[in-house]
């Protein structure tokens, strides 16, 4: 190995981080955000939307459908839950 190459115990563990947008706040401290993938077609180079929809932990409930958050990744907070909101980036108007 040279030099520069972090070794598997130096290299920091990062968490995901995923900005998307609140689709459901119908739950307790839980909303469901979609979060759009463009990836392109390993075939026929066409973009194509992947979404997937993460539910995450907001601890103080205000949240509103429409709202642009940054979610984190963290340890299991419910059978479904494995996100929590970091910030919010821009409210629904």
């Amino acid at each position: 190995m040279s030099d520069t190459t972090p070794t598997p115990t130096e290299r920091p563990n990062r968490r995901k981080v995923r900005e998307g947008t609140v689709v459901s706040t119908k739950m307790e401290k839980t909303v469901i955000v979609v979060v759009v993938d463009r990836v392109r077609h390993r075939r026929y180079q066409k973009t194509l939307q992947r979404t997937t929809r993460l539910f995450a932990h907001d601890e103080v409930n205000n949240l509103r459908e429409g709202d642009r958050v940054r979610v984190a990744e963290t340890r299991p907070t419910s059978k479904l839950k494995r996100w929590r909101v970091i910030e919010v980036l821009e409210r629904a108007r």
